[in-house]
């Protein structure tokens, strides 16, 4: 199969026709041809040539086709004819010309006066912050380069210098932009570049002073002092220019500004359609029309897409993933940035399925911010991870690929929070042990609230009387909310607190549930009675009854509720706490030892109070304060048993033996065995609770702790401190904290002002860094809810993680400078118009 080599003179012909027929189209056109975004450039009219006269028309034709069939949500399907495959050549060859990167020397192969002049403009760019990589003789590329030294010992800036990353080279700035068609073997710095680092500084000062050099950097100062005076132009199309300029970048800061108050406020943008001035066109659209009643600029904005005056309006779909990405990444890196600073920090992870059936891990960093003052312990909301490995390996990997996307070092990482899945706190497989192989250092801790939780679940398994009682409350809330009618009963005569349905996962709320019935039993008692009263269905007739002389009526009933609205009170009040966003580590150990304390007393005193409460609920609802008595059923007895052996044992004593002392225990020993890290932690950073603590240890002990915290945070042969130092230093500031400073953050924050106890600012940092629950992944999941509803399941994943941030970071989203996010909107794609 043949294939043409060269082109037919009537494809020829026809080309020059189509050209010809284009030029003469555009004929006075100039005014709209500025208005549709085409990049002029500071230059002379005069100064562009036919052919780029017709590639930049060409570019503008299939610019607006193309934006024209996306505002219908057309498809554009390739077209087989012939001068549409030539336009789409040229096109492409143009996009090939165009560098991706306008800043790397590499990719300045053909220079037009676009280019040039844009290039000018911006100025030359330095890299300073990199790792410059080494020849095979270990020389690489200095920042020293930039300056000459000269004779008196003064250093001159060669301005002209840059460095390609991509290359590994150097180039002349100026004679790579004037001289791009000079002879390479005379000038190697404006073609080829260098990479001869031995002969570097030779060449340089063989290069700046040659006559073409000293000819090339007057042409850029030339160039440069004309664009910034605007004196390259004819100057009333410069200030057209510039006019339309300044009119996108005021409409793209109301875009930006619309799509920030949805983001924040959880809101959607889209409707059915996405036509300005339409029904049901959406919330971002319909922001738009209300801007546009009282801002002129938006009026313009809106008057130009009405009568068709251009076609990027800036109002699409598109261009709002585009914002919102560009709003969350600059979040993003401002996160990053400070938990780079702080240089410590930890991870706090949880999963949950989303409406779409997919499950979203939560990405949250606890870092210590050292920036600001005070010193404060910060929690950041990153993103959304979409997992479809639930494993431990397959979660311990999408982690530790997160870590290094962000550009976070895994051998900082001293802390982890987790949930009390298998798959996470896994001792052989899970997510913390992989973590804990890599970095020894990176302290695990099962979260508190869902330890609470198990141990309250322990505590109500352990006893059948106390799941019949939670039944009991579960069936009361069923019966009155199965109809209207019956929950207007209810409301009628429990005019306060309402009836709560009970959680299968979270414990400590079940307070809620019971609370209601505690202080209200004999009005819901009432309610059961009218209920059966006016009911007519004979199975809601027995159950009303049932559950109001059976149930509210038994005196057991009413004294294991007192028994567990006591229990259910304690553990949510520290629950609670420990949910806090400033919960330190000496806090939360505290309150847990004072929890266990707490169970310990009321094991002794508890049943003696209950019981006094019970009696004065049964007394109100004029019932018997008394247990009622079961039928006793009578065993054989085998000939050699010894009847005067067996005790019996009153219902009172029964009940408390089998059911209040089964279940506190069960809760004190649940109490000790979940929470065994935090043991841990004391040993390792208890000395440092506190001022009075460094004071009462001795210097045996206050050194022998020292040492322990060194070879705690040690790995391999690096450990974060020296243990000898940090005694040497805990000495000296145990005598100068002050007395009322008491908590951990205050005293870092004392060491911070001092200046002088390197050792002990960072023993600190890492103790404050280690996280206590897993609290604030949990909040981010009610967000995930809110953006992602059924309404909006399809959304993509870039799309949900930006909205996500937005919303939970909204004091970094105030900060963020619109002028950057158009700087950087403007530059993502060559043919976008110039707003910088």
């Amino acid at each position: 199969m043949s294939t043409r080599k060269y082109e037919s003179g009537h494809s020829k012909l026809k080309r020059k026709r189509k050209v010809d027929n284009l030029i003469k189209s555009q004929k006075g056109a100039l005014d709209k041809f500025l208005e549709n975004n085409i990049k002029i450039k500071s230059k002379k009219v005069g100064e562009c040539s036919l052919e780029e006269q017709v590639t930049n028309l060409l570019e503008f034709e299939l610019d607006n086709d193309i934006n024209q069939k996306e505002e219908e949500g057309e498809e554009i399907s390739e077209k087989s004819d012939v001068d549409s495959q030539e336009n789409q050549e040229l096109i492409n060859e143009l996009n090939n010309l165009t560098p991706k990167n306008i800043y790397e020397p590499s990719q300045w192969n053909i220079v037009d006066t676009k280019l040039r002049d844009l290039l000018i403009e911006k100025g030359p760019i330095r890299i300073t912050d990199t790792c410059f990589p080494k020849d095979k003789f270990l020389r690489h590329f200095s920042t020293t380069y930039y300056f000459q030294k000269l004779a008196n010992g003064e250093r001159h800036e060669r301005r002209w210098l840059v460095y390609s990353k991509d290359l590994n080279k150097v180039f002349c700035f100026c004679c790579k932009l004037f001289n791009t068609t000079f002879n390479a073997k005379n000038n190697k710095l404006a073609n080829e570049g260098s990479r001869d680092w031995k002969n570097l500084t030779t060449k340089l000062r063989t290069h700046e002073t040659t006559n073409q050099h000293i000819i090339n950097m007057s042409l850029w100062i030339d160039l440069e002092f004309r664009l910034r005076n605007n004196k390259t132009i004819d100057k009333n199309i410069q200030d057209q220019i510039n006019r339309d300029r300044e009119h996108w970048k005021n409409v793209l800061s109301r875009i930006i500004s619309v799509i920030k108050t949805l983001g924040r406020n959880n809101l959607a943008f889209r409707g059915e359609n996405e036509k300005i001035y339409q029904e049901n066109n959406g919330n971002f659209l319909s922001l738009i029309e209300m801007i546009a009643e009282f801002d002129p600029i938006m009026q313009e904005h809106i008057r130009r897409i009405k009568h068709d005056e251009i076609h990027n309006h800036y109002l699409g779909h598109n261009i709002q993933n585009e914002l919102i990405n560009l709003l969350a990444s600059e979040i993003k890196n401002k996160i990053i940035e400070k938990v780079i600073k702080t240089k410590y920090f930890s991870i706090i992870l949880d999963c949950t399925p989303d409406t779409s059936h997919q499950d979203q891990m939560s990405f949250i960093i606890r870092s210590v911010d050292i920036s600001a003052t005070p010193i404060n312990v910060t929690k950041y909301f990153l993103e959304f991870l979409k997992v479809d490995d639930t494993s431990g390996k397959g979660l311990f990997e999408v982690i530790l690929d997160e870590i290094k996307c962000i550009g976070l070092d895994i051998d900082n990482l001293r802390g982890q929070g987790y949930d009390n899945g298998s798959n996470m706190k896994g001792k052989h497989q899970g997510v913390q042990k992989r973590l804990l192989d890599i970095n020894p250092r990176s302290f695990y801790t099962p979260c508190g609230c869902h330890n609470l939780n198990l141990v309250l679940c322990d505590m109500v398994n352990s006893c059948t009387k106390a799941i019949s009682f939670f039944g009991v409350v579960q069936r009361i809330y069923s019966l009155f909310s199965s109809s209207t009618k019956w929950w207007k009963i209810l409301k009628d005569s429990v005019p306060s607190l309402t009836l709560k349905s009970l959680s299968q996962t979270r414990w400590e709320s079940r307070i809620e549930s019971v609370k209601a019935i505690r202080f209200q039993t004999p009005r819901i008692r009432d309610a059961l009675f009218k209920l059966e009263e006016v009911s007519d269905d004979p199975k809601i007739k027995s159950e009303a009854n049932c559950l109001a002389i059976f149930e509210l009526e038994n005196f057991e009933f009413l004294l294991g509720m007192t028994i567990w609205y006591d229990v259910l009170f304690a553990v949510n009040s520290i629950s609670k706490s420990l949910q806090s966003k400033d919960m330190y580590i000496d806090v939360a150990i505290d309150q847990l030892r004072g929890l266990v304390s707490f169970f310990k007393t009321y094991r002794e005193e508890g049943f003696t109070s209950a019981m006094i409460s019970a009696k004065e609920i049964a007394l109100e609802m004029n019932i018997e304060p008394v247990f009622r008595k079961k039928r006793v059923i009578y065993r054989k007895k085998q000939f050699d048993e010894n009847v005067d052996n067996e005790i019996t044992r009153s219902l009172e004593e029964s009940f408390r033996v089998d059911y209040f002392l089964y279940i506190v225990d069960q809760a004190i020993f649940s109490l000790q065995n979940r929470f065994e890290q935090f043991e841990v932690y004391e040993n390792i950073f208890g000395f440092l609770f506190s001022g009075k603590k460094l004071r009462s240890l001795d210097d045996e002990n206050f050194k022998k702790y020292c040492l322990n915290l060194e070879c705690s945070l040690k790995h391999n042969t690096h450990s974060d401190i020296d243990g000898l130092d940090l005694f040497s230093e805990l000495k000296v500031l145990r005598e100068i904290i002050k007395v009322e400073d008491n908590t951990l953050i205050e005293i870092l924050n004392q060491i911070k002002r001092l200046d002088s106890f390197p050792n002990a600012y960072i023993a600190y940092r890492i103790m404050l860094t280690i996280p206590i629950t897993v609290a604030s992944a949990e909040r981010s999941f009610s967000k995930l809810k809110i953006i992602k509803s059924y309404l909006r399941s399809t959304m993509s994943q870039e799309r949900l993680s930006g909205l996500a941030i937005l919303s939970i970071e909204k004091e970094l989203l105030e900060e963020i400078d619109y002028t950057k996010i158009i700087n950087n909107f403007a530059s993502q794609k060559a043919r976008k118009i110039d707003l910088k």
